[in-house]
């Protein structure tokens, strides 16, 4: 059936109250509307929902540009066919976003080429499809941005705008040692946002090895040079996780429980991108009770850590 006629005048109305687009699909849903014999209520609902649906995709995609995701990087461009094995369950509860309500943070670690950046970016595409403002940034070029900024004065603002975004994605963090300026900055990164908006990092380091890429934690239990400081004993050597443990110490290490616990921490192994939801208390994860650097501040806030680096131990 032919595509019916649009009288010019209605076409002049529609561009003049911005409602152009409409006329994009108006023939065609005229010509449903004949077919089906829809009521005027019917076929206006019918009008006026496909241009509520564009507007709201065009300004997902607007969203995600401005965050610099990749567009090829989207859930429904996942390939099936790839042999990858994951946890449908914890997927669908990040897919969820309920991380993202309620200021949590997810951490997803693997080694390069696993899948640990589309997933962290196909979550922020899903984030600006729900009306959130996302941010992806790699971590050695938002550390560079903030020690450039220190020499225009503009840091504050640079600090600002990376802590009020609704979802910030840092990826490859941690991949090199942090200056003692870097790590503050990462410090107040953390700091600032737990609790109060949500995170996800990707690093292809153990959480437990954070503490030793910054500076400003490695300055802190830094061995002592003072001659009267009495002879390391087996009581005060360095813990499983590198961290002095003497009572010293500004970063006490604390033994695993016994039994493990339920916590905020969700861990998923897999042997290529996401695997089984084995659930793990933070010290169990290697991290102390209290870290004196950037893990400190999100230690309490994670939702979900996806580890890609070991085979699933069991599969669904």
């Amino acid at each position: 059936m032919a595509a019916a006629a649009i009288n010019p005048e209605l076409v002049t109305a529609l561009k003049r109250l911005k409602l152009g687009r409409i006329l994009d699909t108006l023939p065609e849903r005229l010509v449903l509307a004949d077919k089906q014999k829809m009521s005027l209520d019917d076929l206006l609902l019918l009008v006026l929902t496909d241009e509520i649906a564009r507007r709201d995709s065009t300004a997902a995609d607007n969203r995600a540009r401005d965050a610099g995701l990749d567009p090829s990087m989207r859930l429904e461009l996942w390939d099936k066919s790839s042999k990858v094995t994951f946890d449908k369950r914890m997927l669908a509860e990040l897919v969820s976003l309920r991380f993202l309500e309620a200021h949590r943070h997810v951490v997803v670690l693997g080694p390069v080429g696993v899948g640990k950046t589309f997933v962290s970016q196909a979550l922020g595409h899903i984030a600006c499809r729900h009306g959130y403002n996302v941010r992806f940034v790699r971590a050695d070029a938002m550390l560079r941005t903030l020690r450039q900024s220190r020499l225009d004065n503009s840091r504050d603002a640079e600090m600002v705008s990376l802590t009020s975004v609704d979802l910030i994605v840092v990826d490859d963090f941690a991949l090199e040692p942090m200056t003692k300026e870097e790590s503050k900055d990462v410090y107040q990164l953390f700091l600032e946002r737990t609790g109060r908006a949500s995170m996800i990092v990707t690093s292809n380091r153990d959480t437990a090895e954070w503490l030793a890429m910054s500076t400003m934690c490695c300055s802190r239990r830094a061995p002592s040079t003072d001659s009267r400081t009495p002879p390391t004993t087996s009581s005060s050597r360095a813990s499983p996780t590198g961290l002095d443990s003497s009572p010293r110490s500004m970063l006490p290490t604390h033994p695993p429980p016994s039994q493990p616990t339920r916590h905020d921490l969700t861990r998923a192994r897999d042997d290529a991108d996401l695997g089984s939801s084995l659930p793990r208390s933070p010290r169990q994860h290697g991290w102390p009770a209290h870290l004196g650097g950037a893990g400190g501040a999100v230690k309490k806030s994670i939702d979900a850590v996806i580890d890609t680096r070991h085979p699933p131990s069991r599969s669904f």
